[in-house]
């Protein structure tokens, strides 16, 4: 309907000008003729040009409509608090200018300037609120996401918390929050639950599996600890990446990283993040295995190597037993030889304690 107005809007306004526009013809061509027919001429003239520039300004209309949906809105917001401040400080300067004597005919230096200066300054609040406003903006927003609590804010000076996706579907975030060593606000970003969505979505079982694993997890989380559970409606549209987008909003936020992903970890340390690594955590707290103590494994596989076995203990921690590939699905009595631990995980390596350590 909206469409059809201005269509027809143009229209009328174009065959009102045409119709009356035989006034500022010049009067060689109107002297012998009709001017009831050119009247009608210049009508039509006019219907056809308000028609074809009602359609152009409909299709920028919807165009423009469709940008400002699609935008977030807290960039909607700081464009135009930038613009309508550019607007203002351009009116402001523009005051000397127009108090200043000009002369008669230099009058419409007065009317170049205030377009030309409004247009700078207000692309300039604009360029200026869009690079910075946002960051400004999120500070706000976030001190006030929990605005129904005592305060309002964060608790004391304990750093927000953001979580990537492979630590939500880690599955040790609750557990965590449980026991009380991971303070302040967890904040999950609306980019990090789309992918959870995407996973889900996947027609991969195995990537579908760990979607639905990871959405179930923050639907424990927000029964759980639902007060301390921010979902966070940021996104970076500009940057490719979900571990980029993670990065620029822990930098934002002056927040912390919690992730157990080995490269978002890399990343994340180069750009002086604090990072929380769960696997770090995990290894810190795992019992230490020294050279000959000895464990009760079950080998449940052969591994990369010739004669390897692999084992797991009740933690996860892989252990790698060599000329254990003889014993698959049987328990066995090993002796540890030496560990490994990485922020990926932590391997034991040993030997069937049966077997003759091989002489150097």
């Amino acid at each position: 309907m909206l469409d059809v107005a201005i269509v027809c809007l143009f229209i009328l306004a174009g065959a009102g000008i045409g119709f009356n526009s035989i006034a500022f013809l010049p009067s060689s061509w109107t002297a012998n003729a009709d001017i009831s027919g050119v009247r009608w001429v210049t009508l039509g003239f006019g219907f056809v040009f308000g028609a074809a520039l009602g359609a152009v300004v409909r299709s920028a209309y919807r165009r423009l409509e469709r940008n400002i949906r699609e935008m977030p809105t807290d960039a909607l917001l700081t464009r135009s608090v930038g613009l309508v401040g550019g607007l203002l400080l351009a009116n402001f300067l523009l005051g000397p200018i127009f108090l200043f004597p000009f002369p008669e005919s230099l009058a419409f230096i007065k009317f170049l300037a205030s377009i030309l200066a409004s247009l700078v300054f207000a692309y300039l609040g604009m360029t200026l609120s869009d690079v910075h406003g946002r960051t400004l903006l999120r500070r706000f927003n976030l001190n006030s996401l929990n605005a129904g609590s005592e305060s309002g804010q964060f608790r004391g000076d304990a750093r927000p918390k953001i979580v990537d996706t492979s630590c939500i579907i880690d599955g040790r975030l609750e557990e965590l929050l449980g026991t009380g060593f991971l303070e302040g606000y967890l904040v999950v970003p609306r980019f990090v639950l789309d992918e959870l969505q995407l996973l889900s979505d996947s027609a991969d079982a195995d990537r579908r599996s760990k979607g639905r694993r990871g959405l179930d997890i923050l639907s424990q989380l927000q029964t759980g600890f639902g007060e301390r559970l921010v979902l966070h409606e940021l996104d970076y549209p500009k940057l490719a990446t979900v571990d980029a987008k993670l990065v620029r909003l822990t930098q934002d936020l002056e927040g912390a990283l919690v992730t157990n992903d080995f490269n978002l970890n890399k990343v994340a340390n180069l750009q002086g993040l604090t990072v929380l690594n769960v696997n770090d955590l995990a290894s810190v707290l795992k019992p230490r295995f020294l050279p000959g103590d000895l464990l009760q494994v079950k080998v449940l596989r052969e591994g990369k190597e010739p004669h390897q076995g692999i084992a797991y203990l009740e933690d996860g921690t892989m252990v790698v037993i060599e000329e254990g590939s003889g014993h698959i699905g049987e328990q066995a009595s090993v002796s540890v030889t030496s560990a490994l631990q990485t922020s990926a995980g932590r391997m034991i390596f040993a030997r069937l304690q049966n077997r003759p350590v091989p002489k150097a």
